[in-house]
């Protein structure tokens, strides 16, 4: 009977299906790094979301023949050490696109109404807010896409067609093709992008080094009356950068459901920053993300298992 070791926890609708296939689960006691390395022993596959798996979590699983993420993103995961020991690492390519999209809307609807600011001032007897400074209406401005995979086009569908926006995007890698396919004009260089942005939303990841992909000087180029929203990865993005623009009134308003370090220590430059919404990377967590993403893992699970190769194997 194989067994699968699980990270954090995922939809207990695919560990019934596991179970019912015959696998044995276990937990990691928890959510950290050092547990897991303790307690993953003899299991044949690992299941992990955004705690990734280390190298050292590699070395400590004998038996392990493939890891399954989560998610989109494995950059946290040691993806070269599994390749040297011929593990599998894998992707739930695509079961949380919608969702993350839907909240990048959401985020980007809360930011430029205030919504967040609305409910505390209601709260706290302060129904004087809705004089205190107007919201911005989305429809007619331009929305600046950083990235254009298959999110990012989820986005400029509802932006475009629901809200009445100018979607515009950057991403070098996309053939020409598909930004006419999903309603969004090509723009060759970022900088030229980030100068035409109402509303700019991030949909690819910090480069290798670690460096963010917008800096000061990125950040520099927006105008001060716009809106930035980030649902990709926190290392996107300078973060104290951001914070000191908003705190000088250079940029309208931020909101973040990713940042660089998770959870956030408390001198993290975003928790002081004003008119900056924040969540707690949920981007992906809908039920039926949740379900989707959870029964892609098992079922590349099974299939490395049964000698098969699983699909979305990460290069």
């Amino acid at each position: 009977m194989a067994t699968c070791f699980i990270t954090q926890p995922i939809h207990l609708r695919a560990v019934r299906f596991m179970h019912e296939q015959g696998f044995q689960t276990r937990f990691a006691s928890q959510p950290t790094m050092e547990a897991v390395i303790a307690e993953v022993g003899d299991a044949e596959a690992v299941i992990t979301r955004d705690l990734g798996f280390s190298a050292d979590a590699i070395a400590a699983a004998p038996c392990l023949r493939i890891i399954a993420c989560h998610g989109s993103g494995t950059n946290r995961i040691a993806v070269a050490a599994a390749a040297r020991r011929g593990i599998p690492v894998t992707r739930a390519v695509n079961a949380n696109s919608r969702s993350v999209a839907e909240m990048t809307i959401a985020l980007m609807l809360a930011a430029a109404r205030r919504i967040c600011a609305a409910d505390t001032a209601v709260r706290q007897g302060n129904w004087g807010f809705r004089y205190e400074g107007p919201g911005i209406e989305l429809h007619g401005r331009t929305l600046a896409l950083v990235g254009f995979g298959a999110i990012a086009r989820h986005v400029a569908q509802i932006a475009g067609a629901g809200l009445g926006m100018k979607v515009m995007a950057w991403s070098p890698s996309v053939p020409e093709d598909v930004f006419a396919a999903h309603g969004a004009e090509r723009v060759e260089d970022i900088g030229d992008l980030l100068r035409q942005a109402d509303v700019l939303s991030l949909h690819r990841p910090g480069d290798a080094s670690g460096r963010p992909l917008l800096d000061r000087h990125h950040l520099s180029l927006l105008n001060p009356s716009s809106l930035i929203v980030n649902t990709s990865r926190g290392s996107a993005i300078d973060t104290q950068a951001l914070r000191d623009l908003l705190v000088a009134g250079e940029l309208q308003a931020a909101a973040l459901d990713v940042l660089p370090h998770e959870p956030p220590a408390p001198d993290e430059p975003a928790l002081s920053a004003p008119s900056l919404v924040l969540t707690p990377h949920i981007g992906a967590t809908t039920e039926d993300a949740l379900v989707r993403m959870a029964m892609m893992c098992v079922h590349q699970i099974m299939d490395c298992l049964a000698g098969k190769t699983p699909a979305h194997v990460v290069s």
